[in-house]
């Protein structure tokens, strides 16, 4: 059984601000936080060549916040992006990109966000609370 996520206040007003100020670029950035709740968006440059349509995570940011969480900060729970222009649904080009490790992605569109778990199988809904942050 999966455990419950949440995600607080903060970090979802980090993804819509985000998002809002990328475009008509894709954002993008690491879901941190310890155990069930995602307590910070980490933004990162978009380094794609065509961030219009595409998002990679700046790689020295990833690198950063895994070697924090090995040193007893925040874990990478997961990863976010924007879609300027589409839906808060995972793309063709982003369940290419799945491993299928169960992390989380956020996925912004519209001013809304969709929660997802990478799974083996590929993405499953993930529901979430809400927590004051």
């Amino acid at each position: 059984m999966a455990m419950e996520m949440v995600v607080t206040s903060g970090a979802k007003a980090t993804l819509l601000t985000e998002a809002a100020a990328a475009h008509p670029e894709e954002a993008c950035g690491l879901l941190l936080g310890q155990g069930g709740v995602i307590s910070q968006a980490l933004p990162a440059r978009n380094v794609h060549s065509d961030p219009w349509r595409h998002f990679e995570i700046d790689p020295a940011v990833l690198i950063a916040a895994h070697r924090a969480a090995r040193q007893g900060g925040l874990q990478v729970l997961g990863y976010y992006h924007s879609h300027p222009t589409g839906l808060t649904n995972p793309s063709a080009t982003d369940q290419a990109a799945a491993s299928g490790d169960g992390r989380i992605w956020a996925i912004v569109a519209g001013g809304t966000i969709g929660w997802w778990r990478d799974a083996p199988g590929g993405f499953e809904p993930l529901p979430l609370g809400l927590v004051a942050s």
